[in-house]
Parts: C-alpha cells; sequence; structure tokens
C-alpha cells in the first residue's frame, strides 16, 4: 500500500526499533510507496512513512532491495555530500562514506554481509541515518 510520506520532524528523529518477522508487510508498504515517487526518491526508511522500524529499501544498481535492521560495520573514504529527502524541505550537507560493508537481515531474516560503493553507498547511508534518528 503506497502511504504518506511523514514530514513530522520530531517523529523522524526517534531512533528506531528493531524490525521483526510481523514487519514484513512495513517492507512492501515501503516498497510501494517507493516505486510511486520513483522519479524523485532513491530510498526511503520506515519512518517515512511513520513506522518507527529498521527497515530501508534503495534503488540497487536498478534494482529494489530491503534491508532489516542494517547496521554499517565497516567504512572507507569519507568525502562531504548534499542531499535532498522526500521528507525534508531542501538540501543539506551530510558526511558520507565511498565504501560501506553492511550487516543486515533478509526478508527470511537471514543476516547477511555486504559491501557497497559510490552512489549506492550514499542512498543506504541516507536511510541509516533516518533508523537512528539523525535528520540531514
Amino acid at each position: 500500500m503506497v502511504r504518506d510520506i511523514m514530514k513530522d520532524e520530531t517523529l523522524l528523529a526517534q531512533k528506531a526499533e528493531p524490525a521483526t518477522l510481523d514487519d514484513l508487510n512495513v517492507a512492501q508498504d515501503l516498497l510501494d510507496t517507493l516505486t510511486a515517487h520513483k522519479t524523485g526518491c532513491v530510498g526511503m526508511a520506515a519512518n517515512m512513512i511513520g513506522i518507527n522500524k529498521r527497515i530501508i529499501v534503495f534503488d540497487n544498481e536498478g534494482k529494489y532491495m530491503v534491508m532489516f535492521n542494517p547496521e554499517i560495520i565497516k567504512k572507507s573514504g569519507p568525502y562531504e555530500a548534499e542531499e535532498g529527502c522526500l521528507s525534508l524541505a531542501g538540501t543539506r550537507k551530510a558526511k558520507r562514506w565511498k565504501s560501506i560493508k553492511i550487516q543486515y537481515q533478509n526478508e527470511q531474516f537471514q543476516t547477511r554481509f555486504k559491501t557497497f560503493t559510490g552512489w549506492t553507498a550514499q542512498i543506504i547511508q541516507h536511510e541509516i541515518d533516518h533508523c537512528e534518528g539523525v535528520l540531514i
């Protein structure tokens, strides 16, 4: 189901709770909402649709990917970026990393590890910031 985009900064600034198997429908709603906004959005976190869980979805080189409980466990190559967000007006500066290694759970809640670089890494970092309650 396509959900409204949350703009309440007080809610967006809350740290997300861990996702569980009961949250699979949230991931589907996130995918549906991201697809509906694909012309202006490349990733979303669950709090952007009003659900405070550690779930992100993003464009992974042309295919949408879902991560439950993502954590950055390794990072390298810091740089300054300027980013926009559907939940916030305008653009803001953010410190990002060129390469990140993520520990996450897939849709079967199996733990996985994957390294991302470049634009995809930047998207993931933005969405994980949402999970941490960090507003860029």
